[in-house]
């Protein structure tokens, strides 16, 4: 009962707050002195070259640029992300922070089913980065932000509109494999206007190839599963937004804002599958195609109210967000049984997801004397997604008829009710912020063909602590604890078992709890002339995590569900370096050392078992001249623990060269995985079952194209930008 009335308390006052300062609109203020709009705030360390990408930090939050990033333009938001501190994307677009998979990802702060259930990985893989101007990496985030995502929060901020009247810029790419991209970006600056516009196609052609070693315990030893499949995938997707703000008066701002992607996904395999006895004597044999064939549309609108009161940074804002995504797709199999011989079997799944979202987020910020500053704000979202599958199986493709065994309904209803509090003050040469979320969960879960139906209400209160203590104009030491929370997507709450092939089902687990986190940092910042060095010390214990695990069904099917694991945690120091070894090079360097252990999930799964293992990545910038650029990106992921085994090193390098032919028009070829060594090795290693998953994916590319900008003066004032919550760092 206590969560309860503090939350609604908390609710309470945001709005009571900012209308009695409405109230009494405040007297014109002298006006200050003229002041650069684009410096550092107090308490900021900002590092710019003149090539080099600039990073931002502050006490709760570090943020880094893409726009120099040559890669960005050219590739995906997964590409861009590979190359950002903290950060790993493996090769299938699968996101983690410093190991840990469970990452919030927002745009401009907001929430966007875009990056929710299986989707997420392929939409990092599509959506085209040249939208994107700033990635924040939050690793340990303050109350202020939503305590999702136990490995932290990923906030993509998009681009702004920039000069003064119109402006814009035209991109287009063309690489190996039948690859294009192409971008248009428009913008408009009055004094009291601002409009801005993206249109995006990204065209992407891809093959895999995979190989399977599946033995399991029988009697007389393990017997064998050979599994050797092609897939090739044929992916086009289209993006637009479309935003405006316009100011009634020097203190109020409305905003709108409206985005879309659309994403026409096609793919066909084949596999063959064989199966051996202990002795190694073939028992089974068979050739498995399929054809998937998806369209996935994913929109959102949203409206905003922004109310600045007397003094610098003190404001209330208003959101509201809606967001759908409408998900279809059909799966055509054929089964060609060669041992036994029998005839042709023919399955299809038609899938039809539908997702909505909407979302009311309120934050007052009020800035006190002696750099005190109060915020307040509450969060109200409400998911309602339903999922219909519909399978059909028959002698031939012609010939399909219903199947109850691949038909489901699943009703997923959610509704988050939160508000916060943060209190930041200094004490001479320490800073410190506060802060404590209040949440209020109800889910709702209607397995309706199957005939279940579940729900979980529950309260909780996540508090945070952020320090920061300053040596001098150079030097900080910071330390945060936070206490976070990772909900299972919806379709992990789902029981029907999913056909993938006539050898592998997926399921989701009704009973899953969420995982609950307590995380530690410790950190040090040296500023040197243009040069910021970052040490940071960390420490992570989950509870009820949440993770895959392979089940066998008995004659060589396997099940691989979710479970709750019942405890992990890991821990590390991460390096970051940027800066310049001279005039016309530059560097972004970053590595993570890191030790994880897994506990046993039980009976016939391995004992607990730990690891050390490192990851890092780097950017090298030359300027070769004042027209030419030459990038150089790699990366290394480390091997990673899995609950039955692990998974190998990652490891990949991409090149970039820019010409500016005009102060307007530059040539830009990349290159991506140029070594060809993008691939993905999995193991799982137990008593009753061992397997070895390869993945090797047609990865490497050429891409060339131009880039056409137009338009410039000087920039609107930028005090509304919206980054991830209230009045955040510049």
């Amino acid at each position: 009962m206590k969560h309860y009335l503090a939350w609604a308390a908390l609710a309470a006052a945001v709005p009571s707050l900012a209308l009695a300062q409405a109230a009494a609109p405040p007297k014109p203020a002298p006006a200050p002195a003229p002041a650069d709009k684009d410096a550092p705030k107090v308490g900021e360390v900002v590092v710019t070259g003149q090539t080099a990408p600039p990073v931002r930090t502050s006490i709760d939050r570090r943020s880094y640029s893409v726009s120099g990033d040559l890669q960005a333009q050219s590739g995906s938001v997964a590409d861009a992300l590979r190359n950002i501190p903290s950060v790993e994307v493996d090769v299938q677009g699968n996101l983690s922070l410093r190991g840990d998979p469970n990452v919030t990802i927002l745009i401009d702060g907001k929430p966007s089913s875009l990056f929710q259930g299986d989707n997420k990985a392929q939409a990092l893989q599509q959506l085209p980065a040249d939208q994107i101007d700033r990635v924040e990496v939050i690793t340990n985030p303050s109350a202020e932000f939503r305590a999702d995502g136990s490995g932290g929060i990923i906030n993509l901020v998009t681009k702004k509109a920039r000069g003064a009247g119109r402006t814009g810029s035209l991109r287009l790419n063309l690489g190996s494999g039948h690859r294009a991209v192409a971008g248009a970006s428009v913008g408009y600056n009055s004094k009291k206007l601002t409009l801005a516009g993206d249109l995006g196609y990204r065209h992407d052609t891809q093959k895999l190839a995979m190989d399977e070693d599946r033995r399991r315990l029988v009697a007389g030893g393990f017997d064998d599963t050979l599994q050797q499949q092609t897939t090739h995938f044929l992916v086009d997707s289209y993006t637009g937004r479309a935003a405006a703000d316009y100011d009634l008066d020097a203190v109020t701002r409305l905003s709108g804002q409206a985005r879309f992607n659309v994403v026409k996904f096609d793919l066909d395999s084949l596999a063959h599958f064989n199966g051996e006895d202990p002795l190694g004597a073939s028992t089974s044999a068979f050739n498995r195609t399929l054809d998937i064939h998806q369209q996935r549309a994913n929109g959102q609108v949203s409206a905003g109210l922004r109310r600045k009161f007397k003094g610098a940074g003190h404001d209330f804002s208003l959101n509201f967000s809606y967001d759908f995504t409408n998900d279809d797709r059909v799966r055509s199999g054929q089964t060609q049984s060669l041992l036994p011989a029998a005839p042709d079997a023919f399955d299809q799944q038609r899938i039809d997801n539908r997702l909505t979202q909407a979302d009311l987020k309120g934050d007052y910020v009020h800035p006190m004397d002696g750099g005190v500053t109060l915020k307040l704000g509450f969060d109200i979202q409400r998911d309602d997604n339903r999922y219909n599958n519909r399978g059909y199986r028959g002698p031939a493709a012609g010939a399909l008829t219903p199947d109850a065994a691949l038909t489901n309904l699943f009703l997923y209803r959610q509704t988050l009710s939160q508000a916060y509090v943060t209190y930041e003050h200094p004490f001479g040469p320490l800073t410190v912020l506060a802060g404590l979320r209040v949440e209020d969960a109800h889910l709702d879960l209607t397995q309706v063909t199957q005939g279940l139906h579940n729900t979980n209400d529950y309260a909780r209160l996540y508090p945070t602590l952020h320090l920061a203590w300053k040596l001098d104009d150079n030097q900080q030491i910071t330390a945060s604890y936070s206490h976070r929370v990772q909900r299972p997507g919806p379709e992990e709450f789902n029981a029907f078992r999913f056909l993938i092939d006539p050898l592998n089902y997926r399921a989701g687990n009704p009973g899953l709890k969420p995982q609950e986190t307590h995380s530690l940092e410790l950190g040090y910042q040296l500023h040197k002339g243009p040069a910021l060095y970052l040490a940071t010390l960390y420490y992570r214990e989950n509870y009820n995590g949440v993770a895959d695990v392979v089940t066998d069904l008995g004659g060589g099917v396997f099940l691989t569900s979710r479970a709750n694991l019942a405890q992990s945690r890991n821990g590390g120091m991460e390096l970051v370096a940027n800066g310049r070894l001279s005039k016309t090079l530059s560097y972004n360097l970053s590595g993570n050392l890191f030790w994880s252990q897994l506990d046993s999930l039980g009976p016939g799964f391995p004992a607990a078992r730990s690891i050390v293992t490192a990851s890092g990545r780097g950017n090298i910038n030359w300027q070769v001249t004042g027209a030419d650029l030459v990038q150089v990106n790699f990366f290394v992921l480390g091997k990673r623990l899995t609950p039955q085994g692990y998974g190998e090193p990652i490891y990949g390098l991409n090149l970039g060269y820019r010409h500016k032919i005009t102060d307007h028009v530059a040539f830009v070829m990349t290159v991506q995985d140029a070594l060809g060594t993008f691939k993905d090795r999995q193991v799982i290693d137990t008593a009753t079952l061992k397997t070895t998953t390869e993945r090797n994916f047609d990865s490497r590319m050429v891409l060339v194209g131009f880039t056409w900008t137009f338009g410039g003066g000087k920039q609107r004032d930028p005090g509304f930008d919206f980054q991830s919550g209230s009045a955040p760092p510049q």
